[in-house]
């Protein structure tokens, strides 16, 4: 018997890096990265970043009601007085918020995901909390803050 796809962790990995290319690095034009460090994302044609956002699926349960840790990491450089990681920092709230549903949740599509093919969308994934930490400084003078989000969908496991 196989995993449905709503419970396959290959599906929500690719559903919230789908969302995070579609809205952060292709709409905004931030540089993005699927890693747990803080380096500076490499650039194909040179130059240099002085802001990027990092993402990393964080701690998952496998449930009727399935849930995920999201930590979303903002950072800049050459920041002085941290004005460019606030502006950086609501980008990405705003794109895991949504005042326009009665519910206030953000509603991230839910893709079953193919190495070749058309993905299908198989539901939503939930944006139920969120949670900030203080602006901190790097060694290198990098700003940074982390963004714990909690997401939530249902799974038939």
């Amino acid at each position: 018997m196989s995993l449905d796809p709503t419970a396959r962790e290959a599906n929500v990995r690719d559903s919230i890096k789908k969302h995070f290319v579609d809205n952060i690095a292709l709409a905004e034009g931030i540089a993005l990265t699927f890693d747990t460090s803080l380096a500076t994302p490499p650039l194909s044609q040179g130059g240099t970043v002085d802001k990027w956002v990092v993402v990393n699926i964080g701690e998952m349960e496998r449930s009727r009601l399935s849930s995920l840790l999201l930590e979303v990491t903002c950072a800049t450089r050459k920041d002085n007085e941290g004005f460019k990681l606030a502006q950086l920092t609501d980008t990405v709230i705003e794109n895991m918020s949504d005042n326009t549903q009665t519910d206030g949740l953000k509603r991230i599509t839910f893709y079953r995901s193919r190495a070749t093919g058309v993905w299908t969308q198989i539901g939503s994934l939930l944006v139920t909390g969120m949670e900030e930490s203080p602006q901190m400084d790097g060694p290198d003078k990098t700003k940074y803050k982390i963004i714990t989000f909690i997401i939530k969908w249902v799974s038939n496991i």
